[in-house]
Formats: structure tokens, sequence, C-alpha cells
């Protein structure tokens, strides 16, 4: 394979028509088995009746004392109580969701342990203007661990390249040739750089399955920083060889290689908490899962025949190719019978996170505009309802922001006197105070469980510690407290900017911290530090108790900026780690695969 050979193998071309959205497909669908049905009465009937319960506490605290007061603030005041119907129930989805996860989220695999290897799987990486020697590393690691495992001939690797850097394509080309020589005994290793970019990734793996999908039975499709094990990987080609209705198996992919404060805080809510997301969210949706566009097997042969995705109608940012392209291939596979399922038990798959709350918000503007782009598929024909689910609540999301953000401002219009010669409104204190009680409880539900779940976990309570553990919750608590209300400022611009028609682009990801640049900082931020100035200063000007009620969010937003440049800081992380916080168990007992990408990349690096 080495020399002269070519970079591409020999066509093998499979077709992929574009699917109708108007046009139900002729499949069956098995009925949802009865923990499935549980966890979706405990998830979403659980949410409803608190949300109830809560909105008519909520009303009888508002409507108690209206005489005297025009109708205008009749109005308000039901606006209010609309936003906080809105905001409470998704808080109670989420708490419920974990509750159920805590109940019925026992996900079991349906193959058999060591099973021989049936079908062709291709290890497939999309990459845009990605560090090459970086991507090479994290292949190089996974095929010799596949090796160790005597499973590498069952594999390939393709790099599909949409890079538009001609140094850094360039450069693509020099290290797969130099990886195919490394792996010349090992696993074949192909690459192609497409010259037009059409379609993004979506369009990418779409002309790869056009050109080659023949080839493969199963493609786990990888980001540039993905890592998974080849147990994990191993696991998943059994559990499709087992499982002939299953086109997407999803895995839960942790957070690793975190250098900067806020990476290592997504990294132990990874470790601590995600578990207790991901269980819930396999608890309810059973089969009818979601497919987050990376980590994950695919059968090749199921998503040629149903996941070829139509051009939107109209202009950007609602129109043109599907952004979010992995919920909409998801919901199309279960829409033509196929399972789609997640396996949140299934250790050793890995991706990293940005090094920054800004370096996060690039992400997350593609991110929301791809998910509102998800309202006009909404409607199209044939969709089970989770799947439908699953996109809305995407885009609840990011439009939970705005709505915080305007139930806040309502209830700083409301702590003022009305109008002269009217009473101003005030509200019954001590039932005040236990409805937001309530609403925090709730609210942080899913963390405690999670903890407790840590706590209970002898393998993360051995290598961690558990007052290590304590602390470490504290610290992440405490952050993300300060950064939910920059995070709430940057996803409303996001919503803002995409009603007005404004393209999110398509830049490289952010992998890796860089220089602080304050100038940015204070572009990003001058906003939100004037905003919760403006609060102080009139909450105070009024002498009124929301002030106290709002102190956390008030001080988030003054201290957006040093907190904003404190997030990408690798100082506060490495002094964190020196004290064993926000250590997780991979940091002390390093898995193989992922202690010799590191070598390889110190290597090439």
């Amino acid at each position: 394979m080495t020399g002269t050979s070519p970079l591409i193998p020999p066509p093998a071309p499979l077709s992929m028509p574009t699917q109708v959205l108007s046009s139900r497909p002729d499949a069956r669908h098995s009925a949802p088995g009865m923990q499935t049905r549980l966890a979706r009465l405990l998830t979403f009937g659980g949410s409803l009746l608190m949300t109830i319960f809560a909105s008519g506490q909520m009303h009888g605290i508002l409507f108690s004392e209206l005489a005297g007061n025009p109708i205008t603030v009749t109005v308000i005041l039901w606006m209010l109580l609309a936003l906080f119907s809105l905001t409470f129930g998704w808080i109670a989805l989420t708490a419920s969701a974990a509750l159920a996860g805590l109940l019925c989220g026992h996900a079991v695999l349906r193959s058999v342990a060591d099973a021989p290897l049936r079908g062709r799987t291709v290890l497939l990486m999309p990459i845009h203007n990605e560090v090459p020697s970086n991507a090479s590393a994290s292949l190089r690691a996974m095929a010799e661990d596949l090796q160790s495992r005597n499973l590498a001939h069952h594999f390939e690797i393709f790099l599909l390249s949409d890079t538009s850097d001609p140094a850094i394509w360039r450069e693509e080309a020099r290290t797969v040739r130099l990886l195919r020589e490394q792996l010349d005994t090992i696993m074949p290793v192909w690459y192609r750089r497409r010259d037009r970019n059409t379609a993004r990734k979506a369009g990418n793996i779409r002309e790869f399955i056009t050109r080659w999908g023949e080839r493969y039975d199963y493609m786990v499709v990888l980001d540039a920083d993905s890592l998974i094990t080849a147990d994990t990987l191993a696991t998943l080609v059994r559990e499709m060889d087992a499982d002939s209705s299953a086109g997407i198996l999803q895995t839960l992919p942790g957070i690793y290689g975190s250098q900067t404060l806020f990476a290592r805080l997504q990294q132990f809510s990874g470790v601590i908490y995600g578990p207790v997301f991901a269980r819930g969210l396999c608890a309810w949706q059973g089969d009818d899962g979601n497919y987050w566009g990376h980590n994950a097997i695919l059968r090749v042969r199921a998503f040629a025949e149903s996941a070829g995705l139509p051009q939107m109608p109209g202009p950007r940012p609602f129109g043109g190719e599907i952004r979010s392209h992995d919920f909409v291939e998801a919901a199309l596979l279960r829409r033509a019978g196929w399972t789609v399922r997640m396996l949140p038990n299934l250790p050793g798959s890995w991706e990293e996170c940005p090094p920054s709350l800004s370096d996060a918000a690039v992400r997350d503007r593609r991110w929301a505009q791809g998910n509102v782009q998800h309202l006009g598929v909404l409607s199209a024909r044939g969709l089970r309802w989770p799947s439908r689910a699953h996109m809305l609540m995407g885009v609840m999301n990011y439009l939970m922001s705005p709505l915080w953000l305007a139930m806040v401002l309502i209830g700083l219009v409301l702590s003022a006197p009305i109008a002269a010669g009217v009473n101003a409104l005030s509200f019954d204190f001590y039932s005040m105070l236990n409805l937001f009680l309530a609403t925090l409880f709730l609210l942080f539900l899913p963390k405690i469980l999670g903890l407790g779940r840590a706590l209970l976990n002898s393998e993360i309570s051995r290598t961690v510690g558990r007052k290590r553990l304590l602390l470490g919750f504290m610290v992440e608590l405490l952050f993300s407290v300060l950064h939910a209300p920059i995070v709430m400022m940057q996803h409303t611009r996001h919503m803002w900017e995409i009603i007005r028609g404004q393209d999110s682009g398509w830049s490289a990801q952010q992998r890796r911290g860089t220089e602080l640049q304050w100038q940015r900082m204070l572009r990003q931020h001058a906003g939100h530090t004037l905003l919760g100035l403006l609060m102080v200063v009139y909450l105070q000007w009024l002498s009124s108790p929301l002030l106290y009620w709002m102190l956390p969010m008030i001080i988030g937003l003054i201290l957006s900026i040093p907190l904003s440049a404190l997030s990408g800081s690798r100082l506060l992380a490495d002094w964190l780690m020196a004290r064993g916080l926000l250590l997780t168990p991979e940091e002390y007992s390093v898995p193989p695969v992922m202690e010799r990408q590191r070598h390889l990349m110190k290597t090439v690096n």
C-alpha cells in the first residue's frame, strides 16, 4: 500500500437518493417496550404535572393583589406567568428525565461478548482546516489499539477533507502518506480532498457513500478530536452484527485532553453529571434515539437509503443545506424503520471541548442556527414523535435564554411603581420564596443525582476520592452559576442574529487554548457588564428586595469580562489540578489508547 499506491480505494458506488419530506415511506415500527413507555410517562407526564402545579402557585402569587392597578399591569402579569411556565417546564422536564433515567435507564447490550466481527467497518473522519498531525495521531492510536486486540483487519481508515487552506491541505497530504507508511501492515488508510465543499460535512459523507459506500457494512463517524478504544469499537460492530434493524448506535463521548479552566469544568461535568442526563435521555427515547454526528456507528446501507438530505427552501439562515444534519439524519432513519439507539454505559469514547466561553459561543452559534432550521423539518411526513421532540428540544436549548432574559426584564418593570397614584405590586414573600426554592431544587437535581452516583461509584470514588469529588462539585457549581447569565446573553444574541437572517458561516473549530485577547473580551462582554451595573443601580434606587434574588445573575454579568478571560486560563486549570480538583478517573489511570495518542502528538508537535 506504500509507494505509488493510490490515496483512494477502487470505486464501489452506493446510491443515496434525496429524501422527500412530504412523502411518507412504507415502514413498520415495533411498539416501544414497557420500560420505555414508563420512562416517557415519568418524563413528560411528571414534568407536565409539576409545571401545572407550579404555574397555579405562581398565578395565585401574581394575581392576589390587582385592585387599583390598570389593565396593562394585568397583561404584563400574564406575560410573566407564561414565561415562568415555559422556563419552569423546561427545568421540570430535565429533572423528570433524570429521575426516569435513574429508574428506567438500564440500556443493555444485545450482542455476545467476544463474538467474532462479521462486517467491514470504516473509521470515517471528515476534517476541515484541522491540525493534520493531531488527527493522524488519534487515528494511528486507534489503529494500533485494534491491532493489539487482533481486530485491525476488520477496519479501514478514511479521511475526508474539506480543507480550504492550501498550506493545511498540503500538510494533510504529507501527513496521510506518513500515516499510510506507519500503518502499512496494520490497516488501509485512504484520503480524499474535495475541491468544492458542497453541503459541508453532510455533503462530504454523502459523496463518500456515493463513491465507496458499497465497500463497507458500517461506518464509525469521527470528528477530528474523536478517540475510541478498540474494545468499544468492537462492541459497536458486534451490536450492529447482532441487531439487523439497527441503523445508528450512539456512544456517550466523554471529554479528554482539557487544558483550560472551561474545558476542565466541562470534562468534570461530563464524568459526574453526564451519565445522569444520558441515561434519562436513553430511557425515554428507546429505539427513537438521536445522533450527535460523531463517535457513533452507522449501517451504511440504511444511511444511504434513508438519510439523503434535501435542500430547505428559502434563503439562509433557514433555507439552503441543513446545518445540524445529524438530528435530521437520525429522524429520517427512524422514519424508514431503522432503530436509533444510544449506549450511555459504554465507556471508551471521547472528544475534546472548546477551550473557553468565547470559543464555545462560536460553536453554539452554528448549532443554534442549525437547530432553528429544524423547525422547517418538523412537518415532514412519517416522523416519529420522539424525533420531533428531539428537534424541538434542540431549539428550546437556545430559545430558553431569551425567554429567561424576558422574564427578568418584566420582573424589573414590575418592581417599579406603575404610575402616580397607583399602588406598586407586592407579592407574598414566603410563597414566592418557596416557589423559588422548589425551582432551584429541580434545577440542581440532576447535578445532585450525578454527585450521588459518583460518590457511590467505587471506581470514581477510589481514584478521585470523595473529598476531592465534593470540592470539585462545589467549584463546578460556582462557575456554572456565574457562567449561566453570560451564556444566556450569548444565546440571546445568537437567536437575534438568526431572526435577522445573519448566517453563521463555517469556520474551523478551535480545539486548543489561544493567547488571551482583551479587545475580543471587551467587544463580546462590555454590554453584559453594563447591563449588570444598570440592574444594580436600578434595584438599589428602588430599594427592591429583588436585588438579593438576582444577585448571582448580576454578579455573573458584571464580572463577565474577567470570567470569560479566566475560562480560557491554563494557569488556573493547572492550579486546580495540582490540588486534585476537577480531575477524572482517566487522568489517574490513563487508557492505553489515550496514552499512545498523547505520545504521538508530543513526538510530532
